[in-house]
């Protein structure tokens, strides 16, 4: 009896490697045992109340539980955050106990690396974890914003990707992977984001040649081709 091989619904091929996109919007790299998130946006809620609007403080807890279950069921030797894992610089000293508890376990039973973003810069460490500006491994570049200088392959988030699906109704706007030759881009990992459409330039001038916008769903990832020139969507949330 000759047994056949189904094809994973959730990998896909990137600089040379193969890697799984979860359902909730983590990357994985079976290969080297690491799950990457990118813009956690940890106490986005708290920073708002700060600032006159009244939001649900639950945001972080949320995140932090999702990524938990992913590393659950994964079981990750290590795990990589792309940039903007807290909203403000002000949010690792906010974090809400339950999250920060949650995160202190993760970062016991996986080595941790914080990559520095926008929002954020780098932690302190005080969960253990380590931090850098950016990191390289495998001849992969893994930072918070995508270089169109560096020709090396990229891994980062900063942009929040999302496109349209069409569904039996109206079409619906759903967080994606951005990926092309030399580019692969996460969608944000937290409760609390919005995101940019993947057609806008500021996200298809990234890739110089055809890309994907890949959407994870609980069957697999929804494949959908983009050129790398495309018109301003002006679509924002």
């Amino acid at each position: 009896m000759i047994e056949t091989v189904t094809p994973d619904p959730f990998a896909f091929d990137f600089a040379g490697e193969r890697w799984l996109g979860t359902p909730e919007g983590a990357l994985f790299w079976p290969r080297r045992r690491v799950l990457l998130v990118a813009d956690l946006h940890l106490e986005k809620a708290s920073w708002f109340a700060a600032h006159g609007q009244l939001l649900p403080p639950y945001d972080s807890r949320t995140t932090m539980a999702a990524l938990a279950a992913v590393a659950a069921r994964l079981a990750p030797l290590e795990i990589w955050c792309l940039g903007d894992s807290f909203h403000d610089h002000g949010g690792q000293a906010r974090l809400d106990p339950a999250a920060a508890t949650l995160l202190a376990r993760l970062a016991a039973r996986h080595r941790w690396r914080f990559i520095a973003g926008n929002h954020d810069g780098l932690p302190d460490g005080q969960w253990g974890t380590l931090s850098c500006e950016e990191w390289t491994d495998q001849g992969i570049v893994f930072r918070h914003e995508h270089e169109p200088a560096d020709p090396r392959p990229q891994v980062s988030g900063h942009f929040h990707p999302k496109t349209l699906v069409p569904t039996r109704g109206r079409p619906v706007r759903r967080a994606c992977f951005a990926c092309g030759a030399q580019a692969l881009i996460l969608p944000a990992f937290g409760s609390l984001t919005g995101g940019l459409d993947v057609d806008d330039p500021a996200i298809a001038r990234l890739f110089a040649g055809p890309y994907a916008a890949l959407v994870p769903t609980a069957q697999g990832l929804a494949r959908f081709a983009r050129a790398p020139v495309a018109k301003m969507s002006h679509i924002r949330e």
